[in-house]
């Protein structure tokens, strides 16, 4: 059984490699058309949420079972349409994430970000 602990990025890739084959699926996974995937995922995962307070919001999170089961489908949407553009574009995701994490702290180092969020302005490290 896969858990956060012991479950690789590699392994989903491969799941999704596994996936695709299996659907001779090659030629719909472009970067575009995975890309546009990932956008039309994140929306459907923003709808569970429309509407909803901030309260209401955590609610539902704590106490209604089938809206985490839900919520959960649509990461994982998400999650694997960017596996497979990891895979169509042969991108490391790991080293993306190193190196975007050290931009991002240079950007918002914490002693100026502490407890509070202000957009530097563009030029400024942006991105």
């Amino acid at each position: 059984m896969m858990n956060d602990s012991s479950t690789t990025i590699q392994s989903l890739r491969d799941m999704m490699v596994t996936f695709v084959a299996e659907r001779q699926w090659h030629k719909y996974h472009t970067p575009r058309n995975l890309a546009a995937s990932v956008a039309v995922e994140a929306g459907e995962l923003l709808e569970l949420f429309q509407w909803l307070t901030p309260e209401e919001a955590q609610s539902r999170i704590k106490g209604d079972a089938a809206f985490r089961v839900a919520v959960g489908e649509e990461m994982v949407d998400v999650i694997m349409y960017l596996m497979s553009l990891a895979n169509a574009m042969n991108l490391d995701v790991s080293s993306a994430v190193e190196a975007k994490m050290e931009k991002n702290r240079r950007k918002y180092p914490p002693e100026k970000f502490q407890g509070h969020y202000e957009r530097p302005l563009p030029g400024a490290g942006g991105g």
